[in-house]
């Protein structure tokens, strides 16, 4: 099925365009301020009526999404479907084209489309709302992936508000191939000091270089502890620092995957040519970011 037709989805790249820890929970979850906007790659979900409810994984990071009986899609769908009373199926196809525990949140991404496609293909009538609520049961980063636009997240992720216009943007991806596993990436924050933070996110954004502005004075509260958890991932923001072209340079999430923003894609993909010659190992993607 083609990803955009009836019974298919995409689940496209979440990225943190900056991440800021401003407290914690009794619980132990960190509260954070972030900038979250969405871009390729995406994963694609397909799904066709059943009698009950199977996954395949396919596709170059199949092989690092683990078990497919606690794959978040599955999840996704015995949640939906226990909340429309229903004993609806559906055979499940999903195609992993996001590297794995890089902080782009693919998984988070591939629930939002399960919830999403299911929705449609089931006809239960959940509003974005609902789904949202329903997502935040499955993962902090659900509930932005659902929405799927840039959106500025608060609490521990679920509380959501749009983001001020951000203008054209074009972005480059890139990751060493190697794991960084939230909780050690969150470990390592506990030892490190921290400076005050920010106010959060405000428009109008006049620009690029003032968004740049923006994010450098914001960056990504997490990068210092993934450069001890995985010392490449230093390696990649100082590479795409150096990219000509290059606005802004950061760490998603808790990495290992880095991103330069760029004002158009011909920019990022000429920048992502030069980084592959000189990083031949390394996985890249260049692309627009999605409004």
């Amino acid at each position: 099925m083609s990803p955009a037709g009836p019974g298919a989805a995409e689940a496209p790249a979440k990225v943190n365009l900056y991440l800021k820890v401003v407290g914690r929970r009794p619980d132990g979850y960190h509260l954070l301020d972030s900038l979250a906007v969405f871009a390729d790659p995406a994963d694609r979900l397909a799904a066709e009526p059943a009698d009950d409810l199977s996954l395949v994984v396919d596709g170059p990071f199949a092989g690092r999404a683990g078990p497919v009986e606690s794959n978040l899609v599955l999840k996704a769908a015995r949640l939906l479907r226990e909340h429309a009373r229903s004993g609806m199926g559906a055979r499940l196809r999903l195609t992993k084209l996001i590297p794995v525990e890089a902080g782009l949140g693919g998984g988070s991404s591939d629930a939002a489309a399960a919830l999403r496609l299911l929705d449609a293909l089931w006809e239960t009538g959940f509003d974005e709302a609902r789904l949202r609520e329903m997502g935040a049961r499955l993962g902090a980063d659900v509930p932005v992936c659902v929405a799927g636009r840039p959106t500025l997240m608060a609490g521990i992720g679920e509380a959501l508000t749009p983001a001020p216009a951000l203008p054209p943007l074009a972005i480059l991806l890139v990751n060493p191939g190697v794991a960084t596993a939230t909780p050690a990436v969150f470990r390592a924050y506990a030892a490190l000091e921290r400076g005050p933070a920010p106010p959060p996110l405000a428009g109008p954004i006049r620009d690029v270089e003032h968004l740049a502005e923006e994010l450098r004075l914001r960056g990504n509260d997490l990068l210092p502890a993934a450069c001890t958890v995985a010392p490449v991932v230093g390696e990649v923001v100082a590479e795409l620092e150096r990219l000509p072209g290059a606005v802004h340079a950061s760490m998603s999430g808790s990495g290992a995957t880095g991103f330069a923003l760029f004002r158009d894609t011909a920019a990022a993909r000429t920048a992502a040519e030069t980084l592959a010659e000189r990083r031949p190992g390394w996985w890249s993607h260049a692309g627009a970011v999605r409004a």
